[in-house]
């Protein structure tokens, strides 16, 4: 079942199926309740998920509990990619919103897999990296929206 998740991951999808195996063996599904904390800011990153289904939310975390939402995630979303760097911290919170499968890699043996393998390597980092920025923007301009809506005072 975990293998053919890692299949339709756009980050996964082109990989041989022996690299798909490998990922597969240092993987795991895990069920999570709503409300459940996937991972709290500034804990080390040691795994990388993947929405089986479900839906994550990524926070940043405030003051008594405030935070603001970044993005919520759907099946087949990725996330915890910081765990792909050493040594990794969590930026975010996630949380299950809903009732959630999700498919948990370990990210120290994924590491291990992609330096043995550094075309494979490069091609996930890449691809991470990709999907990591697209969101960085769409952050970005949402605070940017947020911003332009804060009425100025007359001085």
């Amino acid at each position: 079942m975990a293998t053919f998740q890692l299949l339709g991951q756009d980050v996964f999808s082109y990989l041989r199926p022996e690299q798909i195996n490998s990922i597969h063996n240092v993987s795991e599904m895990i069920d999570r309740r709503a409300g459940d904390l996937v991972y709290s800011q500034g804990e080390d990153a040691r795994h990388i998920y993947v929405v089986l289904d479900g839906q994550v939310d990524l926070q940043l975390p405030g003051k008594k509990g405030f935070g603001i939402l970044i993005e919520s995630l759907g099946r087949d979303a990725i996330f915890g990619a910081s765990a792909s760097l050493e040594p990794g911290k969590y930026m975010l919170t996630a949380r299950c919103r809903v009732d959630s499968k999700l498919l948990k890699i370990d990210a120290a043996m994924l590491r291990s897999l992609l330096d043995k393998d550094c075309r494979m390597g490069y091609a996930i980092q890449r691809r991470i990296t990709d999907l990591y920025f697209k969101r960085y923007i769409e952050t970005m301009q949402k605070l940017q929206a947020v911003v332009m809506s804060i009425p100025l005072e007359a001085q």
